[in-house]
């Protein structure tokens, strides 16, 4: 797996112990946790287990969230990347994800585009993916914009947990 990627703006790289601060700024906000749960952190320590959870899957799969981290001022401002899932979601195991948050400040910017870009490209000519899943809340109007402009399409609603989500897939031109 490389080290880094880098778009116009942004700085992609693997967690590190350090971004626990920004990691708990994320995941504390409820506004951030609308359509992903509902249930924001209340302790750093949350975030920092939350990064041991995430470092793990890159030594396990080779892959997994990474952090975004503007450029310009070398500020850490959310995730994105892509996840080995290894569970069995809408009929699909041992599939590829994309997925991105972002601290709210940073909303509507662009940046969940343009990691996803990058992140896409990774996984289709460096890692050699068959294919790019995702799932969101239907209602989340937001995201569901960003995985189409990704190329993403919708596919199926199904049940998760009780919840209904929307199904959605890329396929790798390059295959």
């Amino acid at each position: 797996m490389k080290s880094s990627i880098e778009t116009e703006r942004l700085l992609l790289r693997e967690l590190l112990s350090s971004d626990d601060e920004g990691m708990f700024e994320l995941d504390s906000n409820p506004n951030v946790h609308r359509y992903v749960g509902k249930k924001p952190v209340i302790h750093i320590d949350e975030s920092r287990t939350a990064i041991g959870l995430i470092q793990k899957q890159y030594a396990t799969f080779g892959t997994g969230r990474w952090a975004v981290v503007l450029k310009e001022t070398n500020t850490f401002i959310g995730w994105s990347g892509i996840k080995f899932i290894s569970d069995t979601i809408n009929g699909h195991k041992d599939f590829y994800e994309i997925g991105y948050r972002f601290i709210e400040e940073h909303w509507g910017k662009g940046y969940a585009t343009e990691s996803g870009k990058a992140f896409i490209d990774h996984a289709f000519n460096e890692m050699k993916v068959e294919a790019i899943y995702a799932y969101a809340d239907p209602e989340n109007s937001g995201s569901r914009n960003i995985l189409e402009k990704l190329g993403l399409k919708y596919v199926n609603s199904f049940m998760l947990d009780g919840e209904e989500e929307v199904w959605y897939e890329l396929k790798n031109p390059n295959l």
